[in-house]
């Protein structure tokens, strides 16, 4: 699945976007901070700190790391604060 990164996810990784496996945002999370190790104080565990968010397919934000996610899934994950 596509992964997108904003603002601070962004800078620190260095890249805009990526492609991940995963079958829940908890996975998702954990193969994002072994890929990007730079992102691992903004995850902790399987789950984003505060000061981050996931977004998913552009309809909703998820949190919960039991949150199930499909193949043609797309997955932002951005600073709580970006966007105004």
């Amino acid at each position: 699945m596509r992964v997108e990164l904003l603002g601070v996810p962004r800078a620190r990784a260095g890249v805009a976007e990526l492609e991940l496996q995963a079958d829940t945002l908890g996975e998702l999370l954990v193969a994002l901070a072994v890929r990007c190790p730079s992102l691992g104080e903004l995850i902790t565990a399987d789950r984003l700190r505060p000061s981050v968010v996931a977004n998913l397919n552009g309809d909703r934000f998820i949190s919960d790391p039991r949150t199930q996610l499909s193949e043609g899934d797309s997955v932002l994950i951005l600073s709580a604060d970006a966007g105004g």
